[in-house]
């Protein structure tokens, strides 16, 4: 359990289950504020009642405990997910009476003083550019199952392979894809991207709007990620961070190399 004062508490949230999926929801479904996701503040805040969130994915949100009845005691964080195996959430969500118990808020006794205050404007994004677009390297990833074996386009890991060579600056578009109803929180080292589109539609999700690093794909999901490569050059991985699905080879490696 946490305590907390009748005033606004800003709580950065981890998904580090193995393989769960989260789907967050106060249990008297009050709402919340969405602030930021893996690595960055949104570019403006969203008000919410529930989040979904898988493997490694994080998210801020601004909880604002002042709006609760005088006679409201404590209240919970629950897990509307009705995930029984690895595979992913059924697309119903549990009743909240059903709904996983994750932590307990006591409420303290007593108005406080609370100046804080959510901006409406947090960090706004430069529009990705025309230019960039047209001239971007597209790769396709396909996030799948082989013979019972997790493979990315068809392959299983090998370290000693390089699958894509991308240019440090150079613009890149990258088509992630994953089939059969599994779930893949899909992860790459070394720089953050920007979903250009879900399933062939612009991304609504604002809480999915800014810079990320992970990916969630749904069961059957195609999702555009923008990204340049700007800092280091090297050898990275990009992989399922479903635990599980990593460990047995979903993952595969890229060179960042320098210009020429």
């Amino acid at each position: 359990y946490f305590e907390v004062r009748r005033r606004k508490y800003r709580f950065r949230i981890l998904c580090a289950a193995p393989a769960r999926f989260l789907d967050l929801q106060f249990s008297n479904s009050m709402e919340f504020v969405v602030i930021a996701n893996d690595g960055n503040l949104l570019p403006v805040p969203t008000t919410a009642v529930r989040h979904m969130m898988g493997p490694a994915e994080r998210v801020d949100v601004v909880v604002d405990f002042s709006k609760l009845p005088a006679s409201t005691t404590a209240i919970y964080i629950v897990n509307r997910a009705d995930q029984p195996d690895g595979r992913g959430p059924r697309d119903t969500p549990l009743p909240l009476s059903r709904s996983p118990k994750l932590i307990m808020f006591k409420i303290l006794p007593g108005a406080v003083e609370d100046p804080s205050r959510v901006p409406s404007v947090l960090r706004p994004q430069d529009p990705i550019s025309a230019a960039d677009i047209r001239n971007a390297v597209r790769r396709t990833w396909r996030f799948d199952r082989s013979n019972g074996a997790w493979t990315v386009n068809g392959n299983l890991f090998d370290p000693t392979r390089v699958d894509a060579r991308v240019v440090q600056g150079r613009p890149e578009i990258w088509t992630i894809s994953t089939s059969g109803g599994w779930w893949h929180p899909i992860h790459f080292h070394v720089e953050e991207g920007r979903i250009l589109s879900v399933n062939g539609g612009e991304e609504g999700d604002t809480a999915l709007l800014g810079r990320k690093d992970v990916f969630p794909l749904h069961g059957g999901d195609e999702m555009e990620v923008f990204v340049k490569f700007r800092d280091w050059i090297g050898k990275y991985p990009m992989h399922c961070h479903n635990s599980s699905h990593e460990d047995h080879a979903m993952m595969v490696r890229f060179d960042v190399v320098a210009p020429g």
